[in-house]
């Protein structure tokens, strides 16, 4: 008689005994899930609670005028290259370039003036500019130099090689490109020389602190760069803040500020267009020439410049730089994740409902019976987890989509600007809250089996996953503890909620009370990934080591 034996696969596919084990084990924990309606319930109630929190609570009113708010005070921002909300405000001393061209100057001097706390007036377009009650200050992104732009209107696309009150030179490009020149202040006695070099779409930036020995900076690609384009000298200077940090928070105060180049050695080669430099304070729509000042010489000067043979002093206040959602942006903005607020809430109620899924096992006896079916403990916590946490999926991306489409619509209706971010960046707002809402849910299933006890495993899913962040958002600790809350913790994992980049080169304050994280959102979800596998790990020791 011959007897054929069977190898069994190294690897079981859905058809095998152990996949197959599995997948009925899944459909039986979902078959539980679904038939109690007090965790269904739970699950609508976070639904709820994200929306309602996020969306409805929240008021926000613009008002522009004695008589106008909300939509009618929508203000228009201009649109970068990348799609970015940006500003584009400063004080251009222009000529038009055809073709390939050199531009060079050397800077000797950069002051600032801030108006501190309440003094002066803001420097957003439509809003003034500063005036009376500037003071010296420190304002380290104050920047002037040397630029090349499209168009002398605001958005358009440039490259520029400036100094900075506290950055050293810089060579900045389409609103978002920043690269690092010369360091230290520039002064009568340590100028900096820049240099543009346009060739074709390619423009290189170029210091030195002679004049006669030159470092190349940067080159970079303005894509579809017309033929004719704007060149010249700039100034401007972001709003002034000051951060007092307290117990519980901090605030922050500001007021707009000026900055004022010295530049001389002002060289064009190419074919330059008129005879002489014109002024244009750009952003707010104002036309200038050299001049007096208006405003007198005891007050502090409005946007302008001055030229007395081959110097020029130019004074602009403003930014060339991306909005952000913090404060100092002068913009009243929002961000799609700021319609988020209530996933807080939400998750709460996921946790409660995901350490019940296993704990009530435990104490009605019905683990045994489970295990009695299928003896396979890993494969039960995995089932138990897959379902808690596809239940919290499904219900986050429903109550994130809706908090966000009513969200988008209730702030543009009360004056607020959605800064806008790409269709892949919403998705994975979208997406990866969702997911964390769902990570957190099998890392709420998984202290279920540890501790065993619903009031345990509550409160230690509280004290891992709910405290941390909340102790980092209401600014409990100083900065520095609360960023490390933020890395550490289960909570850095709402870094994926981020929509707008956080720019070392924009003076604005990021703080996760803002929607601003430590981590970068991949990075922070990673961290999330890893808490929850951990505890995963550890639960399965556990419940592979004791009775049921």
């Amino acid at each position: 008689m011959t007897v054929t034996v069977t190898k069994p696969s190294k690897h079981a596919g859905p058809s095998s005994p152990v996949a197959a084990g599995f997948w009925s084990l899944l459909h039986a924990e979902w078959t539980k899930f679904r038939t109690v309606r007090g965790w269904l319930i739970g699950m609508i109630v976070a639904a709820i609670l994200t929306v309602f929190l996020g969306v409805v609570t929240s008021n926000a009113q613009i008002g522009c005028g004695p008589t106008k708010t909300g939509k009618a005070c929508l203000p228009k921002i201009p649109i970068g290259q990348g799609g970015e909300a940006v500003n584009d405000t400063f004080y251009f001393v222009h000529r038009t370039l055809a073709g390939n061209g050199t531009l060079t100057v050397r800077v000797t001097s950069l002051a600032e003036k801030a108006a501190v706390g309440s003094g002066g007036r803001s420097p957003v377009p439509g809003q003034g500019q500063p005036g009376p009650g500037l003071q010296p200050e420190v304002v380290p992104w104050a920047k002037a130099g040397i630029i090349i732009k499209e168009k002398d209107l605001p958005g358009s696309a440039y490259a520029a090689m400036l100094v900075t009150a506290s950055h050293g030179v810089r060579m900045q490009y389409d609103y978002t490109g920043d690269l690092a020149g010369l360091p230290g202040e520039v002064s009568a006695a340590a100028p900096r020389w820049l240099r543009l070099v346009r060739a074709g779409q390619e423009i290189t930036g170029y210091d030195s602190a002679n004049g006669t020995h030159w470092t190349k900076v940067g080159e970079i690609k303005l894509a579809g760069l017309s033929s004719v384009v704007q060149v010249g000298l700039f100034a401007t200077s972001p709003g002034y803040q000051q951060i007092e940090r307290s117990f519980g928070g901090a605030s922050v105060q500001g007021g707009p500020s000026e900055a004022t180049a010295v530049l001389d050695h002002v060289t064009l080669t190419g074919q330059a267009g008129g005879q002489r430099w014109t002024g244009l304070d750009l952003g707010n729509g104002k036309p200038g020439t050299a001049a007096p000042n208006p405003a007198g010489p005891n007050l502090p000067e409005f946007d302008t410049f001055r030229q007395a043979g081959g110097t020029f002093t130019v004074t602009g206040s403003g930014d060339i730089s991306p909005v952000t959602s913090g404060p100092g942006t002068g913009y009243p903005t929002a961000t799609i994740e700021s319609n988020l607020a209530g996933v807080f809430a939400g998750l709460i109620a996921i946790v409660v409902v995901a350490t019940a899924f296993f704990t009530s096992e435990y104490r009605r006896g019905l683990l045994r019976t489970t295990l009695a079916a299928n003896p396979r403990r890993g494969q039960v916590l995995a089932a138990k987890a897959a379902v808690a946490g596809l239940a919290a999926f499904v219900i986050g991306v429903i109550a994130v989509v809706v908090s966000i489409d009513l969200g988008d619509s209730k702030q543009r209706n009360e004056g607020l600007y959605v800064l806008p971010v790409s269709l892949l960046t919403e998705v994975r707002v979208i997406v990866g809250t969702a997911a964390v809402l769902a990570l957190m849910a099998m890392l709420a299933v998984a202290l279920g089996a540890i501790l065993r006890r619903s009031a345990a495993a509550i409160t230690g899913a509280v004290a891992v996953i709910v405290l941390p962040f909340l102790l980092a958002v209401i600014g409990v600790f100083p900065p520095g503890i609360s960023e490390w809350l933020l890395r550490l913790t289960p909570a850095a994992g709402f870094a994926i909620e981020q929509s707008i980049p956080q720019y070392s080169q924009v003076s604005t304050t990021y703080s996760a009370a803002g929607g601003n994280y430590p981590l970068p959102p991949w990075a922070g979800f990673a961290v999330l990934c890893a808490w929850t596998g951990a505890s995963l790990v550890l639960a399965l020791i556990l419940m592979r080591r004791r009775d049921a």
